[in-house]
């Protein structure tokens, strides 16, 4: 008898980005009694993280644009069940919104059908992203990045208008580069003159 297995992977598995290898931390040193009690800590962590999930009724939602609005995202999700909470995700500097947001329900069920039905769509023109989240602490509403916002935007090279145009980090080089390009004429129309 041959078992046919399946080629789409099941959405309501715990998150990709949850258990890649560069969560655990590191320490380079020779000790092994050490390095084996550090993994063996991140083993345990990383299994009381993953039954966690299975309960989950947060969702962590991203590629959002930055002119998406919290009436339409809970017109969007509430299609799958009654939310609890909305947490829209805010520049930490600017206090607007840079993309992402935490969507919390009443149940398991219905957070694993929002990623079902919901993960993958559009909303804004952009294709948003959806994961199971342990939960929404206070200050996880802020960006990360250096300028307030979200790392992946200030390292973007390509021009999107829906997340604020160009990277950040992009922008302000070239900026800066036109500012020595203005300098450098005014010098030399100073030496001309």
């Amino acid at each position: 008898m041959r078992v046919q297995r399946s080629t789409i992977e099941r959405l309501d598995r715990p998150s990709a980005y949850f258990n890649r290898p560069g969560n655990k931390k590191r320490r380079y040193d020779n000790k092994d009694q050490r390095d084996a009690d550090d993994e063996q800590r991140a083993e345990q962590k990383q299994d009381e993280e993953e039954e966690r999930l299975k309960n989950a009724t947060t969702l962590y939602v991203g590629n959002l644009s930055f002119y998406t609005t919290e009436e339409q995202i809970y017109e969007l999700f509430s299609k799958c069940g009654e939310i609890k909470r909305l947490v829209m995700g805010l520049d930490r500097i600017n206090k607007t919104p840079c993309g992402f947001c935490f969507v919390e329900y009443y149940t398991h069920q219905d957070a694993l059908d929002c990623m079902k039905y919901i993960g993958g769509t559009k909303l804004d023109e952009r294709i948003i992203r959806t994961d199971l989240d342990l939960g929404f602490e206070e200050g996880r509403q802020y960006g990360r990045g250096k300028s307030g916002g979200q790392v992946r935007d200030e390292y973007r090279e390509d021009y999107d208008e829906g997340r604020g145009g160009l990277g950040r980090a992009i922008a302000a080089e070239r900026e800066r580069e036109r500012e020595r390009e203005r300098q450098g004429r005014d010098h030399d129309d100073g030496r001309l003159r």
